[in-house]
């Protein structure tokens, strides 16, 4: 009479998602990095005297880096893992689920 119980899944503490806030706070994080880094391309390539080919290269910087911060920002959390193991089949000495009782 094996059929009768569905086997549960077992989640570990290590199976859990980070919290909402910290996502929030690693996308925030990551979002000031990437705007930081495109505010000193912007910086250089107006201050600094350098050749066409390198002001070219931070201006492509500070270009594209707001787009990729804006994607990095709106990406979500990772997806939680597929959990790792299932639960081990019933004891004997359980009691079947058709067999308990109210109060006992």
């Amino acid at each position: 009479m094996k059929g009768w119980r569905r086997k549960r899944d077992v989640h570990q503490v290590t199976d859990a998602r980070p919290s909402l806030t910290a996502d929030i706070r690693r996308r925030e994080i990551s979002y000031l990095i990437k705007m930081g880094i495109r505010t000193i391309c912007l910086i250089l390539a107006v201050v600094l005297p350098l050749p066409w080919p390198y002001r070219m290269l931070f201006i492509a910087g500070a270009v594209l880096l707001p787009y990729i911060a804006v994607i990095g920002a709106n990406e979500r959390g990772q997806p939680a893992p597929p959990p790792t193991f299932h639960s081990p089949d019933p004891d004997q000495s359980e009691i079947p689920l058709h067999r308990r009782e109210i109060g006992s």
